[in-house]
């Protein structure tokens, strides 16, 4: 399904986009129009569970009282620019939203689950050297509203529930920390996504004191961590944005996390042919992760047009699988998904700015 941008902000400049009105401002104008409590609780169901992307098709609603809305209010929405489709059933979706910024998402289709990884950002600051959209640079940040966009677009289109999320898309979730929380509350509630807590996973590349903020909510929500070497030196050179804070402190800051959330954390490890795979980096990623409660996810790296770096072999990654194993962390190969499409994060969205 693809949603216009009828009533979006980019065709009706200076009225205030619905989805980003909170519960209670809602009420507020809802009431000022006249209109009984009931019909706020309406027009969420509209933005929210049914994912409309014009006033008209609130068909439960008066004509008067779509009219008044009209007149203040746009509901946004997406135009989807590009998707491709995989063999494996993943989709890949490029969006526009109506100031004309582009994003991500993929939709992961597995027997009767479906999973989303969703963007919090256009573009990122962070400047991975392997990351396709690192490359771009930072375009904006999202609004919370703009990131649940994306599951719902994925839910429509695969006509199914949306049973998990990761926020793993373009962008550092922990450098737009409001919007994340805002969108994971909005994906977790009842009367929105309706998705459990523990499957909805934040990714981030170790923003030390978000991460200690993180851990203080109330929510059960699920944390990675872009590690991708325990050497310094190699993660300085793979990761620059986080280069203020050493593995030491975030050593010491998952501790922390563990300790006060009582969950287990996921460091993703993105291996990269004769970088990050050597013996001494195996090494060093053993003694960083055993006696702690973790889990390792190693990823096979997409191969990026232009770029340097190469994927580490499958045998490599059985290595990396055995030897954590005999430290007693658990270890596992995350299945690649997407691999015949634009599978790495701002591929896609390269190609499409490309044309």
């Amino acid at each position: 399904m693809t949603n216009s941008t009828n009533g979006g902000s980019g065709a009706a400049a200076g009225l205030v986009n619905l989805k980003s009105l909170s519960h209670k401002e809602l009420a507020e104008l809802i009431e000022s129009l006249g209109q009984p409590s009931f019909r706020t609780k309406q027009v969420e169901d509209w933005i929210w569970n049914k994912n409309v992307s014009s006033l008209d098709e609130m068909t439960n609603l008066p004509k008067t009282l779509r009219e008044a809305l009209a007149a203040k209010v746009s509901v946004g929405g997406v135009e989807e620019v590009a998707r491709q489709v995989s063999s494996d059933g993943s989709r890949k979706y490029l969006l526009r939203y109506p100031d004309g910024v582009t994003v991500e998402c993929v939709g992961m289709p597995t027997k009767n689950r479906l999973a989303v990884c969703a963007s919090t950002q256009a573009g990122c600051a962070m400047g991975c050297a392997f990351c396709a959209t690192g490359a771009a640079g930072l375009t904006r940040s999202l609004t919370s509203a703009e990131i649940y966009e994306q599951v719902m677009h994925v839910r429509d289109d695969f006509n199914t529930r949306v049973t998990s999320v990761v926020l793993m898309g373009q962008g550092e979730p922990f450098m737009n920390y409001d919007a994340t929380l805002g969108a994971l509350r909005k994906l977790n509630n009842p009367d929105g996504g309706g998705i459990g807590a523990r499957h909805l996973t934040v990714s981030t590349c170790g923003v030390i004191p978000n991460i200690i903020r993180f851990a203080k909510e109330p929510e059960q929500f699920t944390l990675a961590v872009s590690l991708h070497s325990a050497v310094q030196s190699t993660r300085n050179a793979l990761m620059p944005g986080v280069k203020k804070y050493s593995l030491v402190n975030l050593y010491n800051t998952m501790g922390e996390y563990v300790n006060k959330t009582g969950r287990r954390p996921t460091y993703e490890y993105a291996l990269i042919g004769g970088v990050n795979d050597t013996g001494e980096e195996l090494n060093a990623l053993c003694d960083f992760c055993k006696g702690t409660l973790a889990h390792v996810n190693l990823i096979q790296l997409n191969e990026v047009s232009g770029s340097k770096f190469k994927p580490s072999t499958p045998q490599r990654a059985q290595d990396f699988v055995q030897r954590l194993a005999r430290v007693g962390v658990e270890a596992t190969i995350r299945n690649s998904r997407g691999s015949d499409i634009d599978a790495a994060c701002g591929q896609l969205r390269q190609r499409m700015a490309g044309k």
